[in-house]
């Protein structure tokens, strides 16, 4: 007797199905008469709970208006990383116009950093704050847990963000980028763990030697990593070894 046997396999309605970098949703947030175009992604586990948001900013290469190219670097990271319980978040790539910063800088930091403005935002991380309010409000956000990084020109960003508004993040990794040093101090109660390549010719390794060592003399909690024969690529180790998640998301208000 020949006995057939079917399977019968349920999905289990709290993971999402298998994703790729199309999960990003096309999003746009409209403040006044400008755009920022985002790219966001939803929690793979389904929870009522709140749960964390990361804000990831690209570099220089990756501005334009395509709501695309700033995926490049880090977007397959989070899109694989988040579907680990441990990191069960919201994430979203903004993406930046061609010709403007995250930073208030008027020309790119790392050729001038003349023009820059002490007190206010870029108009593109203005909104980028504004944002991330209305993420909160309309999502399951937990306020308390938000985190922010960024590469090169997104690393300015990111020390330019919790600089200016530290009351937001509960964390930061900038990579490869700078800050301002004559207003880095009120950044000092957000922990940054600072990455960047030994060898970088297009943003010196000294820019994060100098705000890692003003940091850390306000606060011990903040970490510094310097790749050793590592030009400005060092996005590349920092997503290789994946350890600042753990770091990142034992963070809170």
């Amino acid at each position: 007797m020949r006995i057939l046997i079917t399977l019968c396999i349920i999905s289990n309605p709290i993971f999402s199905q298998e994703r790729e970098i199309s999960s990003y949703l096309f999003k746009k947030y409209y403040s006044n008469d400008d755009t920022l175009s985002y790219r966001f992604l939803k929690p793979y586990r389904k929870t009522k709970e709140n749960i964390p948001l990361i804000i990831f900013l690209h570099g220089s290469g990756e501005r334009g208006k395509n709501n695309k190219s700033q995926l490049i670097h880090g977007g397959r990271f989070f899109l694989k990383e988040t579907e680990n319980k441990n990191f069960n978040s919201y994430v979203i790539f903004p993406q930046c116009k061609k010709n403007s910063r995250w930073s208030n800088h008027q020309i790119d930091p790392w050729i001038s950093s003349n023009s820059y403005d002490q007190k206010l935002l870029s108009d593109h991380s203005e909104m980028l704050v504004q944002l991330i309010y209305s993420l909160i409000d309309d999502y399951n956000i937990d306020s308390k847990r938000i985190y922010i990084m960024g590469l090169s020109m997104g690393g300015y960003g990111t020390f330019d963000l919790t600089s200016k508004r530290p009351e937001i993040f509960a964390g930061a990794v900038p990579i490869c980028g700078g800050a301002n040093m004559s207003i880095l101090n009120r950044a000092s109660s957000v922990p940054h763990w600072i990455f960047h390549g030994e060898l970088d010719r297009v943003v010196p390794v000294t820019k994060s030697r100098q705000a890692f060592k003003l940091l850390s003399k306000i606060n011990s909690h903040h970490l510094y990593t310097e790749y050793k024969n590592v030009y400005h690529n060092s996005w590349e180790n920092v997503f290789s070894e994946g350890e600042f998640l753990d770091w990142l998301f034992s963070k809170s208000l």
